[in-house]
Parts: structure tokens; sequence; C-alpha cells
């Protein structure tokens, strides 16, 4: 599988929503969808979330969703002999490009709407 197709699938699965009760990792991404809905989430260039406005757990999800995010892409740049910040940078624009209108996205160091 390509390092396309394996970051499409890394992010379907991250943009799953479930509501969350207890704060593992797949509670995490249950929540992830009504935290960046809610504006307290939003997608970084650098192909993590970071927190816009901090609220509930927000920062919570984020730190776990970034850990599992971190390790699928160190495997990704591992199978395909490139560097862990190519594969964050391809990661960090397609989540910025499949981030829906109103949600938050980091642009040249400051939070906006898209």
């Amino acid at each position: 599988m390509n390092i396309y197709k394996r970051l499409a699938s890394l992010l379907l699965l991250l943009s799953l929503s479930v509501p969350a009760v207890a704060l593992n990792l797949n509670e995490a991404m249950s929540a992830l969808s009504d935290a960046k809905a809610s504006g307290q989430l939003g997608e970084m260039p650098n192909g993590y979330l970071g927190v816009v406005s901090n609220g509930g757990q927000a920062a919570e999800i984020a730190q776990l969703i970034n850990q599992a995010r971190r390790a699928e892409y160190q495997k990704l740049a591992a199978q395909n002999g490139i560097q862990l910040s190519d594969v964050e940078a391809i990661a960090g624009q397609k989540a910025i490009d499949k981030t829906p209108a109103g949600q938050f996205i980091q642009f040249e160091g400051k939070w906006q709407r898209k």
C-alpha cells in the first residue's frame, strides 16, 4: 500500500465519531469530531492536532491522538525510506484539505476557520 493510501486510511480512522466516555486512544478518536466541530481542536500543517480553545478534554484528546499519529508517521517513514518530516507535511496537508468549512486550521502559525 503506498504512503498516500495509508495516510488516507489513518485520517479516515481518526475521523470516526462516537461519544467519548473516558480517555483512552479509541475514545479520544471518537471524541475528535466533536472537539473539532466545537472549535477546541484544529489541524496543523505538521500533521498533528493543536488546541485552539482549551476546554473539556481537548488537550488530552490531542495528546493521545498525536502520539498515535506520530507512531504511524514514523512507521510510514521507515517503510518508505523517507524523512519523518516529509510524512508529517504530507499528512498535515491532507488533513487540512479534508477539514470541513467552519473548522479550524493553522495557517502561518495562526488559527483560522477554514
